[in-house]
């Protein structure tokens, strides 16, 4: 009599086979290994996760350099020629990377939870391997057009660092479970001293991350100064178009305390708001003037610049996506703008009795005005009626002959000085740009009397940390959406944080002491 042996049934493993087949397009059981990771592997594995590790720090970057925008396109701008923006194709081949890695990161943890070996498929080395490449000269492409971005880094860490050390801890969490298991599986004591030493270390730098991070919104709310000024950078330039009358009538609307222009100077003498040295972006030039198109906005007369449109780019472009929610009656006061003087911006100022500050930029050495720029402006102010002190003065030149006929005028410096050269030059306030001083800087300057006005601040973060830091005034383009925070984003006592980081990082230990005490 024969006797058979019955069939071994195998358990389907559907997860398994979906984690190892996406991974390493490895979907039948025998193709799948217990074994060690080879080192081969084990280098695609290091780049995979220093691709995640660059990519990360490179999509923060973007999520936080949104405040910039309007000010990249610029620069691409004066590089094509072309107004697009350029922000949309960076965010979307980024969010797509980093969604793409992120996911081949969290396939590859769970091989290791599961002890399967690593065997990334060459379609995803290909697929890393463009990721990295894409993310690296995107670095450098960065660094040399507009390296001075990178400030906002550690700006932003000021707002975002508690949280991002919470989440960064809880994370760290999480992995014990997979390292634990690692431990817990190996056979050589060796490879379990060196994985818990590691893991140990990050833990512990996680722990005492927070005696590092420093922001001014972690203070007493009774010290909070109050709520800085906000000047319309150009007007309201995403509501209406730059520079432009209505743009300015448009921020007054958001109870700006004050106005920014841009000034140039035209061939017979009068100051005008241009903020490019073209008239091709922001006007009409190249249908009524075809062959001055390209030619600097200074070499044109008053009665030139009075026949060109300075609105209706702006309905035709969109460059801040917001023409559809235009009323009809908007849309045709937008498309009537002419180039504004800077007499008209000044006397619309006085009448709302509001500050103006403006940047001029000097004339090249063949303008007819090139010597007399100073007197050309300060007479424009003179003729406008409009309050001295009610005018920020910013060029350098002549600046004692200015204090003299002008003495009202609110002396103003765009370049950053110590407080005691400021207040030997006669000069109380200063308009840089936010990146330029730290907080400790702030404070110097407020206690020496020392204005600040910084620029372009369009986040409520980055307005919020300004604001915990004591800065008096800052310059928007999106002064509707500053007008809408009353209070800093957050705002936490020190005892507060204190206690919210020790009872993470006590949880945290826990925690691990658990997993790793189930695990054994």
């Amino acid at each position: 009599m024969v006797k058979h042996q019955p069939l071994q049934v195998y358990e389907r493993q559907l997860c398994l086979s979906c984690i190892t087949g996406i991974y390493g397009c490895r979907w039948k059981r025998y193709q799948r290994s217990h074994d060690d990771t080879t080192k081969w592997e084990l280098l695609w594995s290091l780049i995979l996760l220093f691709t995640f590790s660059l990519l990360l720090v490179w999509s923060y970057f973007w999520w936080e350099a949104d405040n910039d925008y309007n000010e990249f396109n610029w620069f691409l701008y004066n590089h094509s020629g072309e107004w697009t923006d350029g922000t949309v194709p960076i965010l979307a081949t980024t969010a797509a990377g980093f969604t793409y890695v992120a996911f081949l990161m969290v396939l590859a943890l769970c091989h290791v939870a599961l002890g399967q070996q690593l065997n990334l498929h060459w379609l995803h080395k290909i697929g890393v391997t463009a990721a990295l490449l894409t993310t690296v000269v995107g670095i450098i492409s960065i660094s040399q057009t507009w390296g001075q971005e990178w400030d906002v880094i550690p700006i932003s860490l000021q707002s975002t660092g508690p949280f991002l050390h919470v989440g960064a801890l809880a994370a760290a969490t999480a992995l014990s479970w997979i390292v634990a298991g690692q431990v817990a599986r190996a056979e050589k004591t060796i490879f379990q001293v060196v994985v818990v030493l590691l893991y140990l270390s990050v833990l512990l730098g996680l722990y005492v991350l927070p005696l590092y991070i420093t922001s001014p919104c972690i203070m007493d709310p009774s010290t909070l100064k109050p709520r800085p000024e906000v000047f319309g950078h150009q007007g309201a330039p995403v509501l209406a178009p730059e520079n432009t009358l209505w743009s300015f009538q448009r921020a007054l609307q958001m109870n700006v305390t004050g106005l920014e222009a841009d000034v140039t100077i035209s061939v017979d003498g009068v100051p005008f708001l241009m903020h490019d040295v073209t008239l091709r972006r922001t006007t009409d030039v190249e249908k009524v003037f075809p062959d001055r198109e390209r030619n600097e906005a200074s070499q044109f007369n008053w009665t030139d610049l009075q026949q060109l449109n300075a609105g209706q780019w702006f309905l035709k472009d969109d460059p801040f996506w917001t023409v559809n929610t235009m009323s009809l009656q908007e849309k045709n006061l937008t498309a009537k703008q002419s180039v504004c003087s800077l007499e008209q911006l000044l006397k619309l100022a006085s009448y709302h009795n509001s500050t103006v500050v403006f940047r001029l930029r000097r004339p090249p050495p063949e303008h007819p005005c090139y010597t007399t720029w100073i007197n050309d402006t300060l007479e424009a102010v003179q003729d406008s009626g409009v309050l001295q002190n009610l005018v920020m003065w910013t060029p350098d030149d002549e600046r004692a002959q200015v204090k003299q006929l002008a003495p009202g005028f609110i002396q103003t410096s765009l370049v950053k000085r110590s407080p005691e050269y400021l207040h030997r030059s006669g000069i109380s306030r200063l308009l840089l740009r936010y990146n330029q001083v730290s907080t400790s800087e702030i404070i110097d300057y407020s206690r020496n009397n020392i204005s600040l006005t910084l620029y372009t601040v369009n986040e409520p973060w980055l307005y919020s940390v300004l604001w915990c830091s004591g800065v008096s005034s800052v310059s928007s383009e999106v002064p509707h959406i500053l007008r809408k925070v009353p209070y800093p984003t957050w705002l936490l006592r020190p005892n507060e944080y204190c206690l919210m980081w020790v009872s993470a990082d006590l949880i945290s230990f826990a925690v691990v002491i658990g997993i790793f005490i189930l695990q054994k």
